[in-house]
């Protein structure tokens, strides 16, 4: 064999055990970072579990709103968990909605021990939908940030108790994200593209599912006619073809673009407004 020969396998090797790497690094269980209660707000609510489809179980708290049939779901970012979201819940529960969350599989208190990027979050998701029906909800809506988001736009098409959708920075292809987060961290475009798709490849051949298949882009469409909400910041590195995203949802779709946010980063740039347009998208559209 010659030199060239060589080199050429040994750069090939070198690759695959990157793309190994990676997939074993980015769907490894994610660890409880911050504690936070919702009582820190003085609401009450009841620490709950629901078990999964495929035996999983995930943990969370409930926040019930007397006399309402309307709930939110609130789905966290990748490596975080609902503490970091429960800022967000006295509003809707003065507006009336019920609010649930909970942490991912392979997050926080929740069992699991890897992350599939959506294609088995959905399951978490739908779990959550049915412990919502078993304590009487009618009306059922999403709201989900980057991570949460994705898993937000898989799910809606093939679980039609969910009324609504709101995705806040949820990215429009696997790659795009997964590229974001290297450039962040000053790799070269072109590596960031090679190591990402070298990343999804290794990681559906371990889940025996083609990641590719599971992308937003492929299924925001299928949420029809249900209405979706996409809150979105020009500079936003995880969602840069944002714009295929919003052409491939079909109505009723709203959109809220800031030319100044990044990567959810609207609630913080403007909190009230941020609050206002999610209270009046569930209220329009969840009775």
């Amino acid at each position: 064999m010659t030199t060239l020969l060589w080199i050429l396998l040994f750069i090939l090797v070198l690759l695959l055990a990157a793309g190994i790497a990676l997939s074993f690094h980015f769907t490894r269980r994610s660890q409880l970072g911050e504690v936070h209660s919702p009582d820190e707000y003085g609401l009450q609510f009841e620490p709950i579990e629901f078990k999964t489809s495929d035996g999983l179980t995930l943990r969370g708290v409930w926040i019930p709103a007397s006399g309402s049939d309307k709930a939110i779901i609130i789905l966290h970012g990748h490596n975080s968990s609902y503490d970091f979201d429960i800022y967000r819940a006295p509003a809707l529960h003065e507006a009336s909605f019920n609010v649930l969350l909970f942490d991912f599989r392979a997050h926080g208190r929740s069992e699991g021990n890897r992350m599939t990027f959506g294609y088995e979050e959905r399951r978490d998701v739908l779990g959550a939908v049915e412990f919502l029906q078993y304590r009487g909800m009618q009306h059922i809506g999403l709201l989900g940030f980057s991570y949460g988001g994705l898993t937000a736009m898989l799910t809606a098409p093939i679980c039609p108790d969910i009324k609504a959708v709101i995705t806040d920075g949820g990215p429009t292809r696997l790659m795009t994200g997964a590229g974001a987060w290297a450039v962040e961290r000053g790799l070269p475009l072109w590596l960031t593209k090679v190591l990402a798709w070298l990343f999804f490849s290794m990681t559906s051949l371990r889940l025996g599912v083609n990641l590719f298949q599971y992308e937003p882009i492929r299924w925001v469409g299928k949420i029809s006619p249900r209405p979706i909400l996409f809150i979105h910041g020009d500079h936003d590195l995880y969602c840069a073809d944002f714009d295929d995203l919003y052409a491939a949802a079909r109505e009723p779709k709203e959109l809220w673009r800031l030319p100044d946010a990044g990567h959810t980063t609207a609630s913080q740039l403007y909190p009230e407004e941020h609050t206002r347009r999610v209270i009046e998208f569930f209220n329009r559209y969840l009775g």
